[in-house]
C-alpha cells in the first residue's frame, strides 16, 4: 500500500474513534472508558453513585404517561451517545433500545430510567470486551430469544440475538418485533428468523474474507415449540397465520445453512438482550457474553 499511497506506519492500533485497544499476548482488549466518562460529564452525572443493573426488574414504561415532559433534545442526545457505547458493552443493548422508544416525547419516568442506566455506566466504565485467540477456528454459535409482550403500548415482543465466533462475541441486537405475536412460540419463531438472517450473512462474510468453507452456524433457541415449528414443513393452525417472511428460518434449516439446537433457559445467553434482569442473573450473563472488567 505504501507504493500506491502516501502513508506512514503508526504502529499497533491503540485508539480509534473513541475505542481504546490494547493488544496483549493472550488477546485484544476493547473498551470505551474515556468516552463513558465524557458521556457522564455531558449528562451532569460525573460524580453520581454507581448501581449494579441498568434497569429495574419488570420495569414497564409507556408513551402515554401523565408526568411532565422533559428536555427532548437532551434525552435524544444521551440516547445517541449511549448507542455508540454499545460497540464494547453489549450488556447495555436492551436498556438503550428500550429507552429509545420514548424519544418522541420523553417524560420524567423515562428520564429517571435514563439516570439509572447512566449510573450503571458509571460503575462499568472500565468494562469491555476481551477477544482471545481461538486458533483460527471459524465456528459460529448464535443464541436467539424473545421477551414476550415487552411493549406496553403496542403489545409487541422483543427480539434478542447474539453470535459468537470462536467463543468471542461478534454481533448482537435487541429490537422490538414488527408484528404482535399471539404466543411465546410465535415470538421465539420470529426471533429465530431474525437470527437466521444474521447467521447466513455472517457465514457468507467469513467465507468471502477467508476464502475457506465455513461450517453451518449453530443457533440455540430455548423454546421446543419454536424449534419444532422451524423443522416441520407441514402448515398447521399454529403457523398458517405467521407472515411468510418469518418462515425463512425453516428454509435455512431444511437446506442445512443453520443447525438449530435447544438451549435451556439458564444457558440462553440472549436473555440479557430481551428484558430487565435481576442483579445476580444479569451479572452472570454479562460475564458469559464476554463483558468483563479490564485492568
Amino acid at each position: 500500500m505504501k507504493k500506491l499511497f502516501r502513508m506512514s506506519d503508526l504502529g499497533p492500533l491503540s485508539y480509534y474513534l473513541g475505542i481504546e485497544v490494547k493488544q496483549r499476548r493472550r488477546g485484544i482488549e476493547l473498551r470505551q472508558s474515556a468516552y463513558a466518562i465524557k458521556l457522564l460529564e455531558k449528562a451532569g452525572m460525573g460524580s453520581c453513585n454507581a448501581c449494579t443493573t441498568p434497569m429495574e426488574v419488570r420495569l414497564q414504561l409507556s408513551k402515554n404517561g401523565t408526568s411532565p415532559v422533559v428536555d427532548a433534545t437532551l434525552y435524544r442526545s444521551l440516547i445517541g451517545s449511549l448507542r455508540y457505547l454499545l460497540h464494547t458493552q453489549p450488556d447495555l443493548t436492551f436498556a438503550v433500545g428500550y429507552l429509545s422508544r420514548f424519544m418522541e416525547e420523553p417524560r420524567l419516568e423515562h428520564m429517571a430510567a435514563m439516570k439509572q442506566l447512566l449510573r450503571y455506566v458509571k460503575g462499568t466504565s472500565h468494562h469491555g470486551l476481551f477477544y482471545t485467540n481461538n486458533g483460527g477456528k471459524l465456528n459460529l454459535l448464535g443464541y436467539s430469544d424473545s421477551g414476550m409482550v415487552g411493549d406496553v403500548d403496542g403489545r409487541k415482543s422483543t427480539t434478542g440475538v447474539i453470535f459468537f465466533l470462536g467463543g468471542n462475541p461478534v454481533t448482537w441486537l435487541s429490537q422490538k418485533q414488527r408484528v404482535v405475536a399471539l404466543s411465546s412460540c410465535e415470538a421465539e419463531f420470529i426471533a429465530g428468523a431474525a437470527a437466521a438472517c444474521q447467521a447466513v450473512w455472517l457465514r457468507r462474510l467469513l467465507e468471502d474474507v477467508t476464502g475457506t468453507r465455513v461450517p453451518a452456524p449453530v443457533l440455540k433457541i430455548d423454546n421446543q415449540s419454536a424449534i419444532a415449528l422451524s423443522k416441520n414443513p407441514v402448515l398447521h393452525d399454529r403457523s398458517k397465520h405467521i407472515d411468510t417472511r418469518f418462515h425463512f428460518i425453516r428454509e435455512c434449516a431444511e437446506k442445512g445453512d443453520i443447525n438449530i439446537e435447544f438451549a435451556g433457559t439458564q444457558d440462553q445467553l440472549a436473555d440479557i438482550l430481551t428484558k430487565p434482569l435481576g442483579r445476580k442473573v444479569f451479572q452472570e450473563l454479562r460475564g458469559r457474553i464476554g463483558v468483563v472488567k479490564l485492568n
